[in-house]
């Protein structure tokens, strides 16, 4: 089973409230509430809430840091919906240029879709040759329930690959509407790039902590 074929969707953005609707006068002639506030669009600014983490000074932590030298880095990409998930690599890609990753060090699993991520993601983890997995996917609403089931899958799978090996998956997968809105989110890939890394970072700290 792969991912979801692309289909028509309703519009990506929806409106607060309703339209205001036209009501006779006391003449009897229609006309709109011209006084009415236009309706406002949500955007994706609006589902997130701003301000960082604050820890206190006097306590101790262990936090990562998007860094990737001297670090293996396994990739795991679906081919369906090539257009976005080109994209997405391309975009990861660029990130582990910058973070440091040296191009040997990484390697890369092509996979049907995005059904296929979790088993990919858990084998490479399993080898033990990888301080972290990235899973790179797009799945685009259609008209059946069949986005649901694989969408879900992805998410719960590959959260289910780092929790038996303990190797940081990130989740790259983009759960869209439609392709336009995929197209604008394209730079996931390098989002879950920082959060692989960070997380590995993590881990290698909590590990030398504990040998200390």
């Amino acid at each position: 089973m792969t991912d979801n074929w692309p289909g028509d969707a309703p519009e990506a953005l929806e409106l607060d409230e309703a339209a205001p609707a036209e009501e006779e006068d006391e003449d009897g002639d229609e006309e709109a509430f011209e006084d009415e506030p236009m309706p406002q669009l949500r955007t994706a600014e609006a589902e997130h809430a701003t301000g960082e983490l604050d820890i206190p000074d006097d306590l101790n932590v262990i936090e990562g840091a998007p860094d990737g030298t001297r670090r293996g880095v396994a990739v795991v990409a679906a081919r369906f919906n090539g257009e976005i998930t080109r994209a997405l690599l391309a975009s990861a890609l660029d990130e582990l240029d910058g973070a440091g990753v040296r191009r040997e060090a990484i390697t890369i699993m092509p996979v049907p879709g995005a059904f296929e991520l979790p088993l990919a993601a858990m084998a490479l983890a399993k080898t033990r040759r990888y301080a972290c997995v990235i899973a790179l996917g797009c799945v685009v609403r259609g008209e059946t329930p069949h986005f649901e089931y694989v969408a879900s899958e992805a998410a719960s799978g590959l959260q289910l690959a780092a929790l038996e090996t303990g190797v940081p998956v990130a989740f790259g997968v983009l759960t869209v509407e439609n392709v336009e809105q995929a197209r604008e989110r394209v730079g996931k890939g390098a989002e879950a790039v920082r959060t692989a890394l960070e997380m590995a970072d993590a881990f290698s700290q909590l590990r030398a902590s504990a040998r200390g």
